[in-house]
Formats: structure tokens, sequence, C-alpha cells
């Protein structure tokens, strides 16, 4: 099992790190076996025996997976450019590479994307970065504040959570037709559940967006609802992508030291930047832990 001891852990990191900062860029076996400092004739052996995904699968799968994000949530995303920004000179090239990893063409996934396949197909590389990337938290990265009630629009996800990425599609149309954007108004997730203990049908998840405009009916579901004023500690997430690590640290940590009470209202973030307004490495999501 690999631990932070481990002296190839840090290695291994940085090329994670590396290939999310560089899909558009040479990521083959030379360039990234010289990013961990390990003979190439090993390297990739090594990165299989850690991750169980070939280096050329996971740095597919990386670019399969910013390519979704910016063609399902992107205003208007051209295929061809959504090609050229993952790295491929040839449309051809990407779209037969999508297909393999998704079963749709780029087209047909910007149109009417299958989340659940999508989920599915994305397991290896999620579970390889979830075997490296956890980042260590510490008790002062913690802040106590007090936050005012705040407003917002709702839209509530019930069911499947490989399925969230429709609501978002949703939330996000609601959005651009109300004219409230990202970057105006910010946005918000509301955890009523765990999905690694809560039956599929019964996950529920909110999608919120600071606003205290009257919501006017809609087809998408879109309500008025609040997030309640009160004290929150307030931790960061490193790694965006994944706030696991960061409420585990919550809970598991940071709780039993503060000797602070928790407040019934359910854990919730703020979506601080997030794919695709910026890339996957560079998005920063706050944890919010209502307190007492």
């Amino acid at each position: 099992m690999t631990t932070r001891q481990d002296p190839y852990h840090a290695r291994m990191k940085r090329v994670l790190s590396y290939i999310d900062r560089h899909l558009e860029d040479d990521l083959g076996l030379d360039t990234l076996s010289a990013v961990a400092a390990l003979s190439k004739y090993h390297f990739h052996r090594q990165f299989r025996g850690y991750f169980g995904i070939s280096v050329h699968r996971y740095v597919q799968l990386g670019r399969m997976k910013r390519a979704g994000q910016v063609l399902a949530f992107k205003d208007e995303a051209s295929v061809t450019e959504t090609a050229l920004d993952v790295g491929y000179d040839a449309p051809d090239a990407f779209a037969r590479a999508f297909r393999n990893s998704f079963g749709q063409l780029p087209s047909a996934f910007r149109d009417t994307p299958d989340w659940e396949v999508w989920f599915a197909s994305l397991w290896p590389l999620t579970n390889a970065r979830s075997k490296l990337m956890k980042t260590a938290y510490s008790l002062a990265d913690v802040n106590i504040i007090d936050v005012p009630e705040t407003p917002v629009a709702v839209l509530q996800h019930r069911g499947n959570p490989a399925l969230v990425a429709e609501t978002i599609q949703k939330f996000i149309a609601w959005r651009r037709a109300a004219g409230l954007s990202a970057a105006s108004s910010a946005t918000y997730n509301v955890f009523h559940s765990d999905s690694d203990i809560t039956p599929p049908d019964e996950f529920r998840l909110d999608i919120c967006a600071a606003t205290d405009r009257k919501i006017e009916m809609n087809d998408q579901g879109v309500e008025a609802g609040v997030l309640p004023a009160g004290r929150c500690a307030v931790l960061r997430a490193i790694d965006a992508e994944n706030v696991e690590p960061a409420i585990e640290f919550l809970y598991r940590d940071w709780l039993p030291a503060s000797g602070e009470a928790l407040r019934d209202f359910p854990l919730y973030c703020q979506r601080v930047s997030f794919v695709p307004m910026v890339a996957e490495h560079e998005a920063i999501t706050d944890i919010f832990l209502p307190l007492v």
C-alpha cells in the first residue's frame, strides 16, 4: 500500500499534477518519465503498479474527461477546438478516442450525454487519482466564520449520483436563461446524503446559486431557497475535484479537537471556481460545516 513515506510517492504525485496541467501538450513516455525522474524503461511498469492503469490510458481518460466537461457544460463548445485543447491535432482521431471511451461521438455527447456510461468509464481514472492525490490538512487550515443568510435558487437532484451531471446541465440552462452567470452569483452544493452509504435512489444533492431575485416558473424545476445564517467551520479543498479528503478531515480530526457542536443543517460547499470556467487543477472548493 502506498504511504507518504514511500520514496516514489512524491514523484508519482508530481506526474499526476503535470498531466493535469498539460493535457494539451506532449505527454509521452519520455516526457512523463523525465518529470518523475525515473528511467523510461521502468516508469510505465511503476505507474501501472501504483495505479492499476497504464500511463497511456490514464492520459487518454484525463483528456476525454476534460473534453466531455467542456462539451457538456460550455456554451456552444466546438468539437474541433475542444480536440485541440486536449492535445489532438486531428478531430477524427479525437472523435474515435472519445467514442471508444464513452460510446458516443463528441457531437452526440454534447447534445445528449449518457452520464451513466461517462461515470462508469471514468472509474479507472477516478480510482487511480484517489490512491495518490489525497491532500493532508491541518487544524490551522480551518476557520470559523459567521455566515449571513443567503437567498439562493435551488435545483434538487434526487436519485442516482452518477446522473448529477444531468442535473447540473439543467441548472446551467436555467442560469443562462435567467442571465445569472457563475461569475456574478456564487455557486453552492448542499450535501443531504453521502453517496458511499446512501442507496442510489435515495441520494440527495442541492445545486444552488446565490440570488435574491424572484424565481419565475421554469421548465428545469429551479425554486427559491435559502442557506441559513450561522457559524460555520470552513476548509478550502486543495484538490477540488475530490472533496472527500477535506470532508473526512473535518469530521474525523478537526471536530473532535475543536470542542464544537454541529448545527442541524447539512454540510455544504461553495464552488469558488470550477470546470469548465477553469482547468481542473485550478478548481477551488470551500467546505462549510455548520456549527451551533
